[in-house]
């Protein structure tokens, strides 16, 4: 059996081929565009990764899934793949760091969506997208140091070593703007300038305040989320935070103790995976699991 897996995001799309239950061949791709239909993206995509043979399951998790767009038949038509199971990928996420256990995971990429799980609740926070959502997500924290570039450049704000950084991109930072508005590519252009931050996070006040605060707002959303799903009340809840935002230490160090600070005895998980190892297990998540209906199937 050919078990084709996806992991769907905007910065980039994963891949795992798994061929009678023995993982194989692992391939990366552009990102999704989540201003265009993600059905048709992601139905070019499987026709790349099986090269031209339908694969007999594919499981997916995708950003940017509206209900409009969670659309598994239409897939398997555009695919002609035996069976496709679709979730968004803050389920993914949640089943390649805790599996099918109770507790909260946060997802922070370029975007950022956290999912918590209870005996018998889930409950999705945040994941609204770069424009009314993704605190704390790298976009959030690129556009926060651009945003103190630009304040700094006026006067507005305090001196910070992101000009440079943002200089040697755009020498007149007066046209930064009009350049980035018409990037097709500017959430993950604005989001790199994360790095930026949490790099000069150790010397720069400017760059510690924006880790500070994006840290504050992952916390926050797993609190509410735990708080959604009655897992709040325990002292000791699971969580577990991922991407590549909370591997950098300025983020993970100051989200750890944002988290202490409400439960000082908080189980804090390292993920036994990744989204797309979550992606590979979908077909496995058993009916009595709080998280079997949130995938669709056909």
């Amino acid at each position: 059996m050919r078990h084709l897996a996806v992991d769907a995001g905007q910065t980039g799309i994963r891949t795992l081929l798994i061929v009678d239950g023995v993982r194989g061949e692992r391939a990366e791709y552009p990102g999704l565009l989540t201003s265009e239909p993600i059905i048709p993206q992601l139905g070019r995509l499987i026709g790349t990764a099986a090269a031209g043979s339908p694969p007999d399951v594919v499981s997916i998790g995708t950003t940017g899934l509206t209900p409009e767009d969670t659309d598994p038949g239409e897939l398997r038509r555009l695919t002609s793949a035996g069976q496709v199971l679709l979730a968004h990928d803050s389920v993914t996420s949640y089943l390649g760091a805790l599996g099918d256990a109770r507790g909260a995971v946060v997802a922070a990429g370029t975007g950022v969506v956290t999912l918590a799980v209870g005996a018998a609740a889930v409950a999705r926070v945040d994941g609204w997208g770069y424009l009314i959502g993704d605190a704390g997500s790298g976009y959030w924290i690129g556009r926060a140091a651009l945003d103190a570039v630009m304040r700094a450049h006026d006067g507005r704000g305090p001196a910070t070593a992101l000009t440079a950084r943002a200089r040697a991109e755009f020498p007149d930072l007066e046209a930064a703007y009009i350049e980035l508005q018409g990037d097709p590519g500017k959430v993950r252009r604005i989001a790199g300038y994360a790095r930026a931050v949490t790099e000069l996070a150790a010397t720069d006040a400017v760059a510690a305040s924006i880790c500070d605060a994006a840290s504050r707002e992952l916390a926050a959303s797993i609190a509410a989320g735990l708080e959604r799903v009655g897992e709040a009340e325990r002292p000791d809840p699971v969580v577990c935070g991922t991407g590549g935002v909370l591997r950098a230490p300025a983020i993970a160090t100051r989200f750890a103790a944002a988290l202490r600070s409400r439960w000082p005895q908080a189980d804090l998980r390292e993920a036994l995976g990744s989204g797309i190892e979550g992606a590979a297990l979908l077909p496995e998540v058993p009916a009595g699991s709080a998280l079997h209906p949130l995938i669709a199937r056909a």
